[in-house]
């Protein structure tokens, strides 16, 4: 009976504790909603599929192995709810569900639950300061400016990690560090009594400065990769891996992979904005980065990227906008390493080119996915076209050229075959190129509720000697074209 009595009161002040709890926590909620048809027609140019890795021992699938199925519907639903205690502590919980219609979730027959959780963090001030803690699944960025999208090392992404943020004088110079496990691929316990490195960490520091008419970002940022961690099967962005990525050409060839069993990544880098002369303004960033420089010479990857963009907002009815980029490409030899960047999870790309993922709003199958590094490029836009009440348009044209030497490409296609490290269409020799054209448009129904179509043409010239006469047929037998029309909505 006294049990029971007990069980009771527990249960009880349980129950008011939880009540109590609620009252004091604000919950504020935000979220939206998607749903579009997208029709893409020869999204690797060629109307087949891409090459795939199929595990992380390597062994991979070529490309052209099946047959693109060029419309499709999607729908995406996402919320966000903030547990505030007060304005110095608040938990995030960011849920979504994304399927196409007659798949998974939004199929007619057979529905299951396919709810992901996308944001799930702890963000609160040390007492008495102005000092940030964000510990958790959250969006992360290194240093970037919007007019390029972000960061084109990692940027806009998820990861589990931890954030400091704390200004060091007023409105003037601050500080951001922290740390993200970006793959564990064993978990808990390693396959074997045998410990093995199979994570990849990142660490990074930045030191954003403001001042008259002009904002800077110097930054740095170090990422300890495990020999045995599953960068064949992590993705990365537009639908490729961290392998191709972060690592070399040359670690495809024998002996595979790393001799050591872990290897350093580091790159340093600034990003700016200038508005002084306002309402001219310029963008800017500068990376060097390399990693395994003591691994053997075959193994090392490391290069730079530079861009720079200017606009005119001075008008009222448009934004026109003009952008280069420039980064190192391979040279003649897989044997010396790549002399390309490095790069984690890029999302950079300016005048929201379809050749990039970088800010469809209709995101989902959106983008060529065309390799970031290893090229130059230049192109215009004209931004914020508005002739008509809630109505605004994006016109973009981009030439893109290759670094990339045919000599380094063509040896491992010979001696792999077709392979996902490099790809006709998402990697450039320096006798390729591709032009695109991208026209994006927004009619706002009510401040909530938009009403968006994307369209895109884009047209590459390829070597027959470096990707084979089938596959270089099928991109010159007609040009990519990408249609994407759908509602928005935002609470």
């Amino acid at each position: 009976m006294m049990r029971r009595l007990s069980l009771l009161v527990l249960v009880a002040a349980l129950t008011l504790a939880t009540t109590a709890a609620r009252a004091a926590t604000e919950v504020r909620m935000v979220g939206d909603a998607l749903v579009y048809g997208n029709y893409f027609a020869k999204q690797n140019f060629t109307g087949w599929s891409g090459p795939s890795w199929n595990n992380n021992v390597p062994t991979w699938t070529g490309a052209g192995q099946q047959t693109e199925d060029r419309f499709q519907i999607w729908e995406r639903f996402r919320v966000r709810a903030d547990f505030v205690a007060n304005e110095a502590v608040k938990f995030r919980l960011g849920t979504r569900v994304l399927d196409t219609w007659g798949h998974g979730t939004l199929t007619a027959a057979n529905p299951t639950v396919s709810i992901s959780v996308y944001q799930a963090y702890l963000q609160f001030k040390l007492p008495g300061s102005d000092v940030e803690v964000t510990a958790g699944l959250q969006d992360l960025s290194l240093p970037a400016n919007e007019f390029f999208c972000d960061s084109v090392v990692f940027g806009g992404d998820r990861a589990a990690g931890l954030v400091v943020r704390a200004p060091l004088i007023n409105d003037t110079l601050g500080i951001s560090a922290g740390y993200a496990r970006l793959i564990d691929t064993n978990k808990t316990y390693d396959t074997t009594t045998t410990q093995v490195s199979d994570e990849l960490d990142l660490y990074f520091l930045a030191l954003p400065v403001t001042g008259q008419g002009f904002t800077t970002t110097p930054w740095a940022a170090v990422s300890v990769a495990g020999r045995d961690a599953a960068y064949f099967t992590n993705y990365s962005y537009a639908n490729t891996t961290f392998a191709e990525n972060l690592l070399s050409a040359g670690t495809l060839l024998s002996p595979t992979k790393w001799k050591n069993s872990q290897n350093p990544y580091f790159w340093a880098g600034d990003t700016f904005q200038i508005t002084a002369l306002d309402p001219i303004k310029f963008y800017g960033d500068v990376v060097y980065g390399a990693g395994a420089v003591n691994d053997r010479k075959k193994s090392k990857r490391e290069g730079w990227f530079v861009d720079l963009g200017a606009e005119y907002t001075g008008f009222t009815m448009v934004t026109p906008q003009a952008f280069g980029w420039w980064s190192t490409g391979e040279d003649s030899s897989t044997r010396n390493g790549s002399e390309r960047l490095p790069i984690l999870e890029s999302s950079w790309g300016p005048g929201n080119s379809f050749l990039f993922d970088t800010t469809q709003d209709l995101y989902m199958n959106s983008n060529m996915g065309m390799s970031i590094v290893g090229n130059w490029g230049l192109g215009a836009s004209l931004d914020k076209i508005s002739f008509v009440e809630k109505l605004t348009h994006r016109l973009t044209f981009m030439y893109v050229h290759g670094n990339n030497s045919s000599k380094a490409i063509r040896n491992l296609n010979t001696l792999l075959g077709s392979n996902p490290y490099f790809q006709m269409g998402h990697d450039l020799t320096s006798d390729e190129h591709v032009m695109s054209v991208n026209f994006d448009n927004k009619y706002q129904i009510y401040e909530s509720l938009a009403l968006l179509l994307e369209t895109g043409w884009a047209h590459g010239e390829f070597q027959k000697s470096v990707w084979g006469r089938r596959l270089v047929n099928a991109s010159r037998d007609g040009d990519s074209l990408k249609v994407a029309f759908g509602l928005k909505y935002r609470f």
